[in-house]
């Protein structure tokens, strides 16, 4: 798969820079040109700048000139993760313990895929923990096919604050 070759050759670049690799996604269709999208996030506490995504931009197009993991053109896009950002490590869901998620199992669980509710972090057997309006989930990492931050919560702090 693009995603991980990609992510092999960049992730030590990323890390050397201070920055996490938080995701790589490959887009491309035979009509229009594909995208690669970069997704990074600065290892202290602080906000991604835009000098941060042109820095990685530039050292990570060498990188990837080199050794040519695409064999098409394509767009490089680095981004920072955002305010609802994806949870695509196991941390991250310890990490955002307490935070509201919106998540999408790869298969039904109780006749659904998607669940919303509040992250709990992870239980004695490392599941994921997801309270939610119709009860207390635990999903396996795997069992995961996309989850990312509801940031409904977030606005509202937010919006407090400037109060």
């Amino acid at each position: 798969m693009v995603e991980s070759r990609v992510g092999q050759i960049i992730e030590g670049a990323i890390t050397d820079l201070g920055f996490h690799l938080v995701r790589v996604q490959f887009s491309g269709s035979k009509s229009g040109r594909a995208q690669l999208q970069i997704m990074a996030e600065p290892t202290d506490d602080r906000d991604m700048t835009v000098e941060d995504c042109e820095a990685i931009s530039r050292h990570i197009a060498a990188l990837l000139d080199v050794e040519d993991p695409i064999g098409d053109a394509y767009v490089l896009e680095v981004s920072s993760p955002g305010i609802d950002r994806p949870l695509t490590r196991i941390e991250d869901y310890t990490r955002f313990n307490g935070e509201l998620a919106k998540i999408t199992l790869r298969l039904m669980l109780d006749g659904r895929r998607r669940f919303n509710g509040r992250l709990g972090g992870l239980d004695a057997d490392g599941k994921i923990i997801l309270e939610t309006s119709f009860g207390r989930f635990a999903f396996a990492f795997e069992e995961i096919d996309s989850a990312r931050i509801d940031p409904t919560e977030i606005f509202e702090r937010e919006a407090s604050r400037q109060n």
